[in-house]
Order: C-alpha cells, then structure tokens, then sequence
C-alpha cells in the first residue's frame, strides 16, 4: 500500500528516470541498427542459451515477432543457432562474438557518458548520495 510520501517520491522520480534513460538509448552509435528490443535479446543471451519461445515471454512480445528480431540478429552475425542435444526440433539461441563486442561498445559509452556527468555535474556529496541510492533502485528494478 502505497503512501502520500511514496507517492510523491514516485511522482518525482519516474520522469526524472524516464529522461535518464531516454538521454542514455540516444548514445547508442548511430550506425548500430538495432531495434530497443533486438538490444534486449542480445544482453538476455549474454549469459545462457535460450529459446526464441522463452525470449519471447521474457521481452513480452509475439513469437511471431520474436522470429523477426531473430532473423535481423542472425543476419547481421549477432547471434549463433545450436540444435538441442536431446530434441533436434529446438534450437537454442546464443550471442556470438560480434554480438558480445557490440553490447560491450554500447556499455562502455553510456557508462563514460554517466561518469562524466557525474563527475561535472555532481559535487562529492551528491556522489554520495546517488552511491547510497543504487541500493534502493536496485530494489525497485527487482518488484
């Protein structure tokens, strides 16, 4: 149950959030022609294999268009097909490589981009302050 304190932070936080996160989707290279969601399915199979069934509910959207953002990935060599060893008719999806290379790039400059906001727009008490509310947001990633 949410509270008149909650409720303000909220109110005050979510479009502060929202424009961070918009600022930091627009320093993605230009020449990366991926879709948000083509992203998300790279950083999904960072660290396991799934199926294009399973990427679809993680991403919440159609099989059908999960088989489209798989075909732009697979064509472009960001992603590797493996047949299951135990049924032929599944194939696991991983990131290949170049995909892991790109998801990388991308990191390293939004997070260049964050440090050096930080860094110039943040004095050493607000640096405080937003280290001790990773914790909190974390959480709230988490709900």
């Amino acid at each position: 149950m949410s509270t008149k304190n909650s409720q303000d932070i909220a109110a005050q936080l979510r479009p502060v959030l929202t424009r961070l996160v918009r600022k930091m989707r627009k320093l993605s290279p230009v020449d990366t022609p991926l879709s948000q969601t083509e992203r998300a399915v790279l950083v999904s199979l960072e660290n396991q294999s799934l199926l294009a069934a399973e990427l679809a509910v993680i991403e919440k959207i159609t099989p059908q268009s999960m088989g489209q953002v798989i075909t732009h990935l697979n064509e472009l060599g960001l992603i590797e097909k493996k047949p299951s060893d135990t049924d032929k008719r599944k194939i696991y999806l991983s990131i290949s490589a170049l995909g892991k290379e790109m998801i990388q790039q991308v990191r390293n400059e939004r997070n260049e981009w964050l440090s050096k906001a930080i860094a110039e727009v943040c004095n050493k008490e607000e640096q405080e302050i937003l280290k001790a509310a990773i914790g909190p947001l974390a959480k709230l990633v988490e709900y």
